[in-house]
């Protein structure tokens, strides 16, 4: 006998225990990340009714859904975050609701599932909250009720009410993403196991109570063939018919089930011990052994009794697997990978249900003794627990990234003439792309934007866009335009400003007139050739009302990026007292640079000032401590001697021999 004597009451408060230890320790410090930037300008700046026309050429049925949550909610991240919150704990609640209605005299599989689910690890983008809390995770909800609906329909007197909802909640779950359509497979598997007798009688039972969601099923097939084949769908395209092999098929259906019924529950340890005396991952472990001892305490508190036989637990194994592989059908169609730890694990939110009940199935099945299963489970909720801790660190060192380029760029570029580009090759981020910055540089940069008016400004990524329909080419005038959902951007390459930021080190605005061409000549083609397209006119230098990114919070401290970026921008504005007291004040702060190229402006605002001794020893010693900047140095003294003005070009001659420039 199993049984249980926790009250039903108290199971929302667990939930929500361990919701927010696994989401919500760090809410404060993370932010917006990929769409959610589009998303939210859009909300911002063209209100929610626009998410209607920017989803007809996508998932049309997803435009009221986000039309929904942004009337609720405003742009900004702390909300969206905390809101993620409850739809995780929603989830939960609604895996334990629906199991319960399934298997009522199975709480403790009940239990476990929505806890193991509430953790999942597999599923890394929960932070990416306004995308995927609309995209993928409210539809999710809408068919875990549905299912629950079902299974309460069965134990009815009077099932058709229960019936049309739960009908109605997979029409909500399944229409507006591909993402679920291979989970109503998982519907019917249910149903059958559900019903006892010989398997002829199992067959019947089934389809008699499942017709009418298979009905929804084939229509959304063919809604899906008509969409995405003749329709004016414009995403993904569906190549794996013409592309795929068999061996490759059959390579990547291993993968998928060896990434979501077993490594997933224990990467946490393995991302760890790669970096394990960092702060992070101390606090990560920390977290896994705090929550253990306390789950483990409540499993032992309130659960007692033997497992499940042998054949409910392969029955959930079946489950699993065929709930993993119809998860990952969407997905597979479009060739699209599963990669753990990037964007590509969203599609693990298909396959949440059938890995925890497989996870379920084989400990029931290979754990005899009631206490070491009970280890087991704990110690994979726990493991969970901490994977999305340590999910949590790597959004809020981005987010922090982030910051630094939208704070950096406020700095060095105070306002922009309209339809400029900022161009790079790629920026240190983990999680946007090119089009994901273009919506805060317009928060930024046209505060007052209407949406009857063109995009005014956009960043690219050269290295992603060079030779495509974006960036045709870097000849000078050639036409640059996109659409941003349903506005348009329209540009030219004349009208670019090349920006850089590497790794470690400061965002810098790359001028071909400083020999930034040469300067920076060993990084990626994709950059440099770039660099002579940079036209620092489109900068306005001193604007009546400086840009400022709103959307973050007060500005940081002024450290070695704050007076770096000024002293650009007054180099720009040739005002070389300005650049060389940044520089003293910096110094005196004792502020210096990660990356030593950021001394090279104060070498030339000495040199132009006519304090060449001073540009002379700033130089020695910039060389002394890594040689490898001679090279740099040597640039810039070159364009000093070809400019020359007040200076003793002599003087720069014999300097330039002493330090070697001529090797």
């Amino acid at each position: 006998m199993k049984n249980l004597r926790l009250k039903s009451g108290n199971i929302p408060f667990l939930f929500l225990i361990t919701t927010v230890l696994a989401y919500g320790l760090l809410i404060p410090s993370i932010g917006f990340y990929w769409d959610d930037w589009p998303f939210a300008w859009i909300a911002k700046f063209m209100g929610p009714a626009e998410f209607n026309p920017a989803f007809a050429p996508f998932r049309p049925f997803l435009g009221p859904i986000f039309y929904f949550t942004t009337s609720l909610l405003p742009p900004l991240p702390i909300y969206w975050q905390g809101f993620a919150l409850f739809i995780r704990f929603i989830m939960g609640f609604g895996t334990w609701w629906m199991l319960r209605q399934a298997w009522p005299e199975r709480p403790r599989i009940a239990l476990t599932a929505a806890l193991l689910l509430i953790v999942f690890p597999g599923y890394s983008q929960h932070y990416i909250a306004l995308t995927h809390i609309n995209q993928e995770l409210i539809p999710f909800i809408f068919y875990l009720f549905s299912f629950g609906y079902t299974f309460k329909a069965l134990r009815a007197e009077r099932p058709l009410t229960y019936i049309i909802i739960a009908v109605l909640l997979q029409i909500c779950g399944i229409f507006p993403t591909e993402y679920f359509f291979g989970l109503e497979g998982m519907r019917a598997l249910f149903l059958f196991f559900f019903f006892s007798g010989s398997l002829f009688s199992r067959v019947r039972e089934t389809l008699k109570h499942w017709w009418p969601y298979l009905v929804v099923w084939i229509l959304n097939a063919l809604w899906l063939v008509y969409y995405y084949r003749f329709g004016p769908y414009n995403s993904y395209e569906v190549t794996s018919v013409n592309n795929a092999t068999p061996l490759s098929l059959f390579m990547d259906v291993l993968d998928t089930l060896w990434k979501a019924c077993l490594y997933i529950w224990i990467q946490v340890l393995l991302l760890v011990s790669t970096h394990l005396t960092a702060p992070s991952s101390i606090l990560t472990l920390g977290l896994i052994a705090v929550f253990f001892v306390f789950i483990s305490y409540f499993y032992i508190q309130h659960f007692e009794g033997t497992g499940e036989s042998r054949s409910f637990s392969l029955s959930l194994m079946l489950i699993g697997v065929v709930g993993i592989l119809l998860g990952r059908l969407p997905s597979l169609a479009a060739e699209l990978p599963l990669r753990l730890q990037t964007g590509y694990d969203r599609f693990m939110i298909s396959m949440m249900i059938g890995s925890v009940l497989f996870a379920i199935g084989l400990i029931e099945l290979i754990f005899k003794d009631s206490h070491f299963r009970m280890y087991v489970v704990t110690a994979m909720i726990a493991l969970g627990v901490g994977q999305q801790f340590y999910n949590a660190n790597i959004f809020r060192r981005d987010w922090e990234k982030q910051s630094e380029i939208y704070w950096q760029l406020s700095w060095r570029i105070p306002a922009l003439k309209p339809n400029t580009v900022l161009l790079t090759h790629q920026l240190p981020t983990e999680y946007e792309p090119d089009l994901s910055f273009t919506g805060p540089i317009n928060w930024m940069y046209a505060p007052d934007y209407t949406s009857d008016a063109n995009l005014p400004y956009a960043l690219i990524f050269s290295e992603k866009r060079i030779g495509g329909p974006t960036l045709p080419s870097l000849d000078p005038d050639t036409k640059i335009s996109f659409a941003y959902r349903t506005v348009n951007f329209r540009g030219s390459t004349t009208d670019t400003v090349v920006i850089y930021m590497p790794v470690n080190g400061c965002l810098r605005v790359l001028d071909p007139n400083r020999g930034d061409a040469d300067i920076y000549s060993r990084l990626p083609d994709t950059l440099v050739n770039t660099i002579p397209l940079s036209n620092l006119s489109r900068i306005i230098t001193d604007p009546e009302k400086p840009a400022v990114p709103e959307f973050l919070s007060t500005e940081p401290e002024h450290t070695w990026c704050y007076y770096f970026t000024k002293a650009e921008l007054a180099m720009q504005m040739n005002d070389t007292d300005k650049v060389i007291a940044l520089e003293a004040e910096a110094v005196s702060k004792g502020y210096e640079p990660e990356d030593p190229n950021e001394w090279l402006i104060f070498i030339e605002a000495h040199a132009l000032k006519g304090e060449i001794k001073a540009a002379e020893k700033l130089s020695e010693k910039i060389i002394k401590e890594d040689p490898t900047m001679r090279r740099g140095v040597c640039i810039v003294w070159r364009n000093l001697f070809i400019k020359q003005n007040n200076m003793n070009a002599r003087q720069i001659g014999i300097f330039m021999n002493e330090i070697k420039c001529s090797e």
